[in-house]
């Protein structure tokens, strides 16, 4: 993976504490390989959200902890609920990638201890939320996209604000936090032609800090 951490786009501000790298990972191709580990060592699942809802996004994990849903609720376990066992490690250069992404966004120090793996089939979506499972809000998110093209959505700390609606790529990168930390963000239904690597999909890592 040599250069895969050297950022060939400059980091664009959208609003405060909102950077997008557009075309920020150098080697896109490296990365889906770990997607394509990840995803045969936990596998892909759709999970229900505590009030019995099924979300449309599939979704995997890799770090110390990952992040799941079910009727108990939204929180980080340290063992993979479908394998029993603990969640793959993240590849060192592409965790350095991330260091390096957080730092050109104004957000130095950055050490993610969990990647939230989503995967988008057409016609999928995200809906307007908060990241608040974690323990620390100072630390920012740090998200890689691939694959089809999708609208990121970004509003304020009320779900009613208005919201930016943003178009992302294969290979951008998009970093928030300090005062845009706990915005609620979604992606609208992805729809569109299939990514001519990745197919009819849309692949989406969210590196975070969970523990302090």
């Amino acid at each position: 993976m040599a250069g895969l951490f050297d950022l060939p786009g400059a980091p664009e501000k959208i609003t405060d504490g909102l950077v997008i790298i557009r075309e920020g990972i150098h080697d896109p191709d490296a990365v889906l390989r770990e997607v394509h580990r990840i995803a045969q060592q936990s596998p892909w699942r759709t999970m229900i959200t505590p009030g019995g809802k099924t979300m449309s996004v599939e979704m995997t994990n890799a770090g110390a902890v990952g992040w799941i849903s079910d009727r108990r609720g939204y929180r980080y376990e340290g063992v993979d609920p479908v394998t029993g066992e603990p969640w793959p490690t993240m590849h060192n250069d592409i965790v350095n990638l991330v260091r390096t992404s957080a730092t050109a966004a104004g957000y130095p120090g950055f050490e993610p201890d969990v990647c939230l793996v989503n995967r988008y089939r057409i016609g999928a979506k995200m809906s307007l939320h908060q990241d608040r499972d974690e323990a620390d809000f100072s630390h920012p998110i740090v998200s890689f996209s691939l694959g089809m093209s999708a609208t990121f959505l970004f509003g304020g700390l009320r779900r009613t604000d208005p919201t930016l609606k943003l178009p992302l790529h294969h290979g951008d990168i998009v970093v928030w936090g300090g005062s845009s930390r706990l915005h609620y963000h979604g992606i609208a239904s992805v729809n569109g032609p299939a990514h001519s690597m990745v197919g009819p999909y849309r692949i989406n890592l969210t590196f975070r800090r969970a523990h302090s």
